[in-house]
């Protein structure tokens, strides 16, 4: 059974229904068995983070640490990571792209959880269209996170 927690650090109200979206995600990557944490952060502490371990002085979106590189358990259960989301960040983006903070938000959880299943969208063209395939796929699974059509 997976087993996930969401920690929220920045005081967000409304994420209980990212359950679902992760489920969902691991159910689309038959992933079993396996542990992750999402925490919400502010900017300040998101600058920090994408400074000390990727060398980039700005803040960013979403931040995914993996704890494991293959899918071998080395235990009975894996472990796969922390994912940080900043949570002005992302409001400021549903903003900029016209879309539900609960899409946003939705769409950042499942785009780092993809990165610690090993996804990663900046190898080339077509492994972005298949994690951005993979990420619609979960959210338009849902009503309040499918996209939103011209004229909602």
């Amino acid at each position: 059974m997976n087993e996930f927690s969401i920690i929220d650090e920045y005081g967000y109200p409304d994420y209980k229904y990212l359950n679902k979206i992760i489920k969902r995600t691991l159910k689309l990557e038959n992933v079993k068995k396996a542990n992750l944490e999402i925490i919400f952060i502010n900017d300040e502490k998101m600058h920090e983070l994408n400074k000390k371990y990727r060398g980039i002085d700005r803040t960013t979106d979403v931040l995914s640490f993996a704890f494991e590189d293959n899918e071998k358990l080395r235990y009975n259960t894996r472990q796969l990571g922390q994912i940080y989301i900043s949570i002005p960040k992302m409001k400021e983006q549903a903003l900029e792209y016209n879309h539900s903070e609960k899409r946003e938000l939705a769409f950042l959880t499942v785009h780092g959880l993809l990165h610690l299943l090993g996804y990663d969208h900046t190898l080339g063209i077509e492994e972005e269209k298949e994690m951005f395939a993979k990420q619609e796929l979960v959210l338009d699974g849902f009503k309040e996170t499918q996209r939103k059509k011209d004229g909602d």
